[in-house]
């Protein structure tokens, strides 16, 4: 099968990051660190695909969480592109509308990134629907019904706060890359996702006053 994450330990690394503050500390008891979706970091292989650009060319060396790592954010990603794509039309406020625009732009590209690592390192996609149900942070299907109907004050501040839930979802997957992946540039990736994310989740706290 190669050096990329079965469908079993996907879904296990990604149960373990949505088990919550209780299950990471016992993680921590237990010798797991604080961060969840724990991997193991000894298992590597190599890929030697001709270089596309310095952003997108993983290292030499990766491992199972690098790869669940790219599995798992591009649908999560994948997930804040639909939802900040409908406050184009839907939000009312200004500084929704810029922010969701600013997480558009930004996670687009990262889709892609990804996408080019799981192809150089010959992993596939994962599946669509499967991880959907544990990624951490993940809207459900009735949350996103629910913000396609919403509009004006209603849908802003809907956005804020299932926004804001999203990216603590991606810190925890971010913060666990950082850990326990071996590749360079999904370790890079993964601590500009958390700088960036942390920063939009205290501007987000601070619409939600205001909303």
């Amino acid at each position: 099968m190669g050096m990329f994450a079965n469908r079993s330990t996907l879904r296990r690394l990604a149960l373990t990051a949505t088990a919550g503050a209780g299950a990471l500390a016992l993680l921590t008891a237990c010798g797991g660190g604080d961060d969840a979706m724990a991997g193991h970091p000894g298992t590597t292989g190599s890929t030697h695909a001709p270089a596309t650009t310095a952003s997108q060319e993983p290292g030499t060396a990766f491992n199972d969480v690098d790869v669940a790592f790219a599995q798992m954010m591009i649908p999560h990603h994948e997930q804040a592109v639909e939802m900040a794509r409908l406050a184009e039309t839907r939000a009312s406020d200004p500084e929704v509308k810029e922010l969701a625009a600013k997480i558009e732009a930004a996670q687009g590209p990262e889709i892609a990134t990804m996408t080019g690592w799981l192809s150089l390192w010959k992993a596939p996609a994962a599946e669509e629907g499967h991880a959907g149900h544990v990624m951490p942070g993940m809207m459900t299907g009735k949350e996103m019904v629910e913000l396609r109907k919403a509009k004006g004050a209603r849908f802003d501040r809907m956005f804020t706060e299932l926004m804001v839930a999203h990216h603590r979802g991606a810190l925890t997957m971010a913060k666990t890359e950082q850990r326990d992946g071996a590749d360079p540039k999904a370790k890079e990736l993964a601590r500009a996702i958390e700088t960036a994310q942390q920063a939009e989740i205290e501007q987000m706290r601070k619409l939600l006053d205001r909303l």
